[in-house]
This record gives C-alpha cells, sequence and structure tokens, in this order.
C-alpha cells in the first residue's frame, strides 16, 4: 500500500535562463524623465519523466522612457518536482499553483540581483496569487473549448 501513497517532493530549483539589456545605453541614462514599467509573468509545465516535471517561471521587465528602452530583463527559474500517485483532478492545481509557489520567491530574488547588477535601482516583483492565476487560466480555457466552431462554407 505504501507504494500507492502521494508523493510531492522538490529535486531541484535553479535558475533556467537569465538576461538583461540595456539596448539604449549610455544615452538613455542621461534621460531625467521617469521611464514607464512594464511586467509580465508566464508559468509552464512540462513532463519530463515518468512522475518527474519541469515547472517555470518566467518574468520580463521592461522599462522605458518615451518609447525607448532604459533596460529589458527577462528571468526563467525553474523547478524539478517529483509528483506521483496524485489523482488526476489534483495534478493541474499542484502544478499550477503549489509548484510556482516554490519556484517563484527564487525569481523574484534573481530578477531584482540581476536589475541592480546592471546599475539600477532593483525591482521586486509583487506578490502573485497563482490560485486566482490558474483559475482565471482554466477559465479562459473553457470558455475558448466551449466557442461554437466556425463554420465551413462551401
Amino acid at each position: 500500500m505504501a507504494d500507492q501513497d502521494p508523493v510531492f517532493n522538490i529535486q531541484r530549483v535553479y535558475l533556467k535562463e537569465a538576461s538583461l539589456e540595456q539596448p539604449n545605453s549610455p544615452a538613455i541614462l542621461l534621460e531625467r524623465e521617469q521611464p514607464a514599467v512594464e511586467i509580465s509573468l508566464a508559468v509552464g509545465t512540462e513532463n519530463v519523466a515518468e512522475g518527474m516535471y519541469e515547472v517555470t517561471v518566467a518574468a520580463t521587465v521592461q522599462t522605458k522612457v518615451k518609447d525607448k528602452t532604459v533596460f529589458l530583463c527577462e528571468c526563467k527559474q525553474a523547478g524539478i518536482f517529483e509528483v506521483r500517485n496524485l489523482p488526476q483532478e489534483q495534478m493541474g492545481p499542484v502544478l499550477g499553483i503549489a509548484c510556482p509557489q516554490v519556484v517563484y520567491p527564487y525569481l523574484r530574488g534573481n530578477v531584482a540581483d540581476l536589475i541592480q547588477r546592471g546599475g539600477f535601482p532593483p525591482v521586486h516583483l509583487a506578490e502573485i496569487n497563482f490560485q486566482s492565476m490558474y483559475e482565471q487560466q482554466q477559465q479562459h480555457q473553457q470558455q475558448q473549448n466551449a466557442a461554437p466552431a466556425p463554420e465551413l462554407k462551401q
């Protein structure tokens, strides 16, 4: 019976990708105007072996003055998780909520550090409610699946 007990283990958390670009330096650094900041996040999941999943949380932080980029920071933090013997209906929430919650604090620190090392004040990513994000994603998928198929005209 012990072989059927649910398993959830963190195997590894690592920085998968990181880049910081300053395409308009040094001229843009002389601007006095406050830059606009745009932040986007994405969560990804990949089955890498039986019962083993890589979950990634990616952040893109772009600052602009007028239409020119001050800096563009892209980071992808990943974790490898062992998830076994869970009912299928629990797999989505575990991979879409629990795993990103483990990975995200590392991403926040790496983004702030990378931006600061580039000579800018650190950008601290806000706390994220991954449950809400997951539920919105599920609702969006259901709406797309419920949309009527386009009619073919002959």
